[in-house]
């Protein structure tokens, strides 16, 4: 398994472990040889053993941040992120309710469109076949994404969905986040 999935998996169970109904929870991804040399005492509080080996193809360690602001829209909040050098990637774990595809053709045409975003969560929250997701994606500055999808309705470990393209949206916006 690639770093970056293991990384994004290891930030799934995390979450899983908190329980559902949480706010979005953004990581720092950094290189943990990278970690241990040049932050010993966080990697200490991180709990990262120097004695241990390092998996074939490196590992990386994610590193949680503050606490997004409540209310500031996802889009506009990752727009104001900046990364220093030392960090490889990023990852963001978010809930979210979403319909099957079959269910898209139903869609009122009033409610499609930026503009009536706030209708529309109202519509989905209300459709009998909704379903709750916690999305974990994880990208690095050299463009590689994964991640990891959960129903709250098959919450186990053994169920979780993972693949680089599962939630293209969210992966250009963490992306963005290492350009300019």
């Amino acid at each position: 398994m690639n770093p970056l999935t293991r990384a994004v998996l290891e930030i799934d169970t995390y979450a899983a472990g908190l329980g559902w109904d949480r706010p979005a929870r953004l990581f720092a991804l950094v290189d943990t040889t990278r970690l241990r040399s040049q932050e010993p005492e966080l990697a200490d509080r991180l709990g990262l053993d120097d004695d241990a080996p390092a998996p074939p193809g490196g590992s990386l360690t994610p590193v949680e941040q503050d606490e997004l602001p409540a209310g500031a829209p996802l889009d506009e909040f990752l727009a104001t992120i900046g990364w220093p050098d030392a960090v490889a990637g990023c990852a963001l774990t978010v809930e979210r309710l979403m319909l099957p595809p079959s269910a898209e053709e139903s869609v009122p045409a009033d409610l499609r469109g930026e503009e009536n975003a706030a209708a529309l969560a109202q519509w989905v929250a209300a459709h009998p076949d909704r379903q709750e997701v916690r999305m974990t994606v994880g990208v690095l500055r050299d463009g590689k994404r994964e991640s990891a999808i959960r129903l709250r309705e098959k919450d186990s470990d053994t169920e979780v969905l993972t693949g680089p393209d599962l939630v293209p949206g969210l992966a250009e916006a963490l992306t963005a986040t290492f350009e300019g």
